[in-house]
């Protein structure tokens, strides 16, 4: 198996990264794309810290390749005294035996949910 991690970040306070995955078959590629899925789906009903809320969203299918797919969530800290608000987003997406994982985090703001499936199509169409 074959891994590649790249990570961007700015002033502003976001983070991004894109992981890429090669397994050795597509079904393997398979099961990890869905588990992925599952567990960024999963992620607003675990434990949260005291005064933490977390709420989950389904931003739907990105048609591209196999098929991808962009999950968010947002959590509020009612006990931090600055930047309470931290949104997430989570794209899965796989051609082949490739799966492709793009994350973007940040404090400021509404998550970039249109741009966030552009450049999940993007790194979808570019695993080869």
């Amino acid at each position: 198996m074959n891994v590649w991690n790249r990570d961007f970040t700015t002033a502003e306070t976001a983070h991004a990264q894109q992981k890429v995955v090669v397994f050795p078959t597509e079904a393997e590629a398979i099961t990890f794309a869905d588990a992925t899925r599952q567990n960024y789906a999963d992620c607003a009903n675990d434990p949260q810290e005291p005064g933490v809320t977390a709420t989950a969203y389904d931003h739907g299918v990105v048609d591209v390749e196999e098929g991808a797919t962009l999950q968010g969530m947002h959590t509020f800290n009612a006990n931090a005294h600055e930047r309470p608000d931290f949104n997430y987003l989570w794209g899965v997406g796989r051609d082949g035996d490739t799966v492709t994982l793009v994350l973007w985090s940040s404090y400021w703001g509404e998550p970039p949910v249109a741009a966030w499936k552009n450049t999940l199509r993007t790194a979808v169409n570019k695993l080869y």
